[in-house]
């Protein structure tokens, strides 16, 4: 309540043995002891006499509602969770029923059109032809850093 220390108390202690005396100090205590224990209890009275009465208001009945309210179960949040959860666990390389998914088959050669056939070819001819110069790249890169490692 007050911010008094030991320091603080020796001091009131000294002044007050020296105005009341030494004779009326222990009445004076009791007196202090009694007013403070009834202004404690009045305290409490009052506490518990607002308690009751935001009771018969209704107030704790609205604090439950909105504590209800702001409940994420109540909401249906618990549902989109879940939802959340299984979509993060989702594989789409399996099935449903967490087996393989079946593989998909490519179309031949002779199943296309003449004309998706020989673009499908050349596609293919250009791809072949990128990943062998870079290939060819990497290792003329390798080559130079060794001659650059050993001079």
């Amino acid at each position: 309540m007050f911010d008094i220390g030991m320091s603080e108390l020796l001091i009131i202690g000294v002044v007050a043995l020296i105005v009341v005396g030494p004779k009326d100090l222990p009445g004076m205590f009791r007196t202090l002891g009694r007013f403070t224990a009834r202004a404690k209890s009045m305290a409490r009275e009052f506490s518990r006499a607002m308690e009751a009465a935001a009771d018969e208001t209704g107030v704790k009945e609205a604090a439950d509602a909105l504590k209800g309210a702001a409940n994420p179960k109540k909401f249906g949040l618990d549902k989109l969770n879940e939802a959340a959860d299984k979509f993060e666990k989702w594989d789409p390389m399996k099935a449903p029923d967490g087996t393989a998914a079946p593989k998909t088959t490519t179309l031949q050669k002779d199943e296309l059109s003449p004309e998706r056939a020989e673009a499908a070819q050349k596609i293919s001819d250009a791809a072949a032809k990128k990943a062998t110069e870079r290939l060819q790249a990497e290792l003329d890169a390798e080559e130079q850093a060794k001659k650059d490692g050993e001079a």
